[in-house]
């Protein structure tokens, strides 16, 4: 991979996972596919307002799929990834584990 399509890449990628939220919902969402209050309350902090926009940026993103049930209550809406979305987030994976390594290192006294 030459330096000039991997910075291309990592640019596309970071403008899809790119906030605090993203790749939470993506975490979230690779557990089981969940309804929009069920995603606000695994996520507290969260507004709606924020986790509203954020999922629509994924869904024209082609990462996350949203389905109008035909359930009780009227009209709900589930939220899960897409294939693209579970690629992504294998993709995620390396990069949490580095940070959890990363806190650890930080959190070691030094000396």
């Amino acid at each position: 991979m030459s330096g000039q399509s991997f910075t291309d890449g990592l640019v596309t990628a970071l403008g899809v996972i790119g906030g605090k939220w993203k790749p939470l919902i993506i975490a979230e969402l690779h557990r089981r596919p969940r309804r929009f209050g069920e995603l606000r309350r695994a996520l507290p902090g969260v507004s709606e307002k924020v986790l509203s926009q954020q999922l629509r940026e994924m869904e024209l993103d082609g990462v996350v799929d949203r389905e109008v049930c035909l359930s009780i209550p009227p009209r709900a809406v589930q939220y899960s990834l897409t294939e693209l979305g579970l690629t992504l987030h294998e993709s995620l994976l390396p990069l949490a584990a580095w940070g959890e390594l990363h806190e650890l290192r930080m959190l070691a006294p030094s000396g």
